[in-house]
């Protein structure tokens, strides 16, 4: 069996931030990853302000991440729009550029990168591979994202009707980038939410939070459920009409949204979404899995294993009110009256959607 004192459990922004603070301070984690190439992951394409701060932190300036320039939030409810200015600027930009970055600046800075390494379970200690083989540590990093580890799951929604996370690409073109421009986009509709951002190359990452019950009335059609939702939305129906037929549009299910792990285990630290799952209308979802893996490994470099339990107590707390407010927005969004309202209210207060964009953060 193997053994290593740091093992670290996925290679998204969560896991690879853990990485690259460990490995800059002189230690030698080992990363693993099930995939092979890095691809376009269905969560994540919006950057905040505060989360290009921790990456400039770790050594990735806004300028070598080359995103889509976002400077204001526009929201789109029952026939009615409106828009406000950020608090500061942000970005665009795909996972797929995002990831591959973050993994090789951990592999520069010294961390161990194994890739095709799947897990089929993992505890406080070890975790066993796919291939039969063990992996043996002191503390486990588990940032897996929204993809429970088989030993150590969240727990389920405890609803009938759980929300489903539906992601489709927009390819380039001159009338989304028209539509669209240097905005970062919320279409409210009964059941849930759509957001769209563009990212580096002009593409369009448009992803959705949906009640299972809203995809059950189209058969269980996600094309359908767009096709519905652009039919009683004229500004939805525009974005639409720069998709391409034949994509495919990826799915996850059941996310527990508003859920955070409050009580730690002595080396075990989970991060990001295996931390805290934040409405992704929030858009800090990136935020919150920086943020965690920077602060893991400043814990572990201080204390070693016996630091999980005070950084999951502190990680709880200090999520506690972003994660707070974007699920209250969450459930009034699925209200028509607080739909029907939203545009006028941020009309006449549009100093209110900074104000949420920036009590929806994270400390860097």
């Amino acid at each position: 069996m193997r053994r290593t004192a740091a093992l670290i459990a996925g290679g998204g922004p969560a896991g690879s931030a853990a990485a690259i603070r460990l490995a800059h301070n002189g230690a030698r984690p080992l990363l693993i990853e099930r995939t092979r190439e890095t691809g376009d992951a269905l969560c994540g394409g919006f950057l905040s302000w505060r989360t290009l701060q921790s990456l400039e932190l770790l050594g990735l300036s806004a300028d070598a991440l080359g995103g889509h320039a976002v400077s204001r939030v526009r929201v789109f409810a029952e026939g009615r729009a409106t828009e406000a200015h950020l608090p500061a600027p942000a970005i665009g930009l795909s996972r797929r550029r995002l990831d591959s970055l973050m993994l090789a600046a951990a592999a520069r800075a010294g961390a161990g990168i194994e890739r095709g390494t799947s897990i089929s379970s993992a505890a406080a200690g070890s975790v066993a591979l796919a291939d039969g083989a063990d992996i043996a540590c002191d503390s486990l990093f588990l940032a897996t994202g929204k993809h429970d580890c088989r030993g150590l799951p969240r727990p389920r929604p405890a609803t009938d009707d759980p929300a489903l996370g539906l992601r489709l690409r927009l390819p380039a073109s001159p009338q989304l980038a028209k539509r669209v421009g240097d905005a970062i986009e919320l279409h409210l509709f009964r059941g849930g939410y759509a957001g769209l951002v563009l990212q580096e190359d002009g593409s369009g990452n448009l992803c959705l939070a949906v009640r299972k019950s809203l995809l059950t009335e189209s058969g269980g059609d996600a094309w359908h459920l767009l096709k519905t939702l652009a039919s009683a939305s004229p500004a939805f129906a525009g974005r639409m009409a720069c998709a391409d037929s034949s994509a495919t549009i990826n799915a996850i299910g059941s996310v527990p949204y508003g859920w955070r792990a409050t009580a730690g285990v002595a080396g075990l630290f989970r991060l990001g979404d295996q931390a805290a799952v934040i409405p992704s209308l929030a858009g800090e979802g990136m935020g919150i899995a920086i943020a965690s893996g920077m602060r893991s490994a400043d814990a572990w470099l201080k204390q070693g294993p016996a630091a999980a339990i005070a950084f999951q107590r502190d990680l709880a707390r200090r999520t506690a009110a972003p994660v707070r407010l974007a699920s209250w927005l969450r459930n009034a969004a699925e209200t028509r009256w607080s739909r029907r309202m939203a545009p006028a209210l941020i009309g006449h207060m549009p100093r209110l959607l900074a104000w949420v964009a920036h009590h929806t953060r994270i400390e860097s």
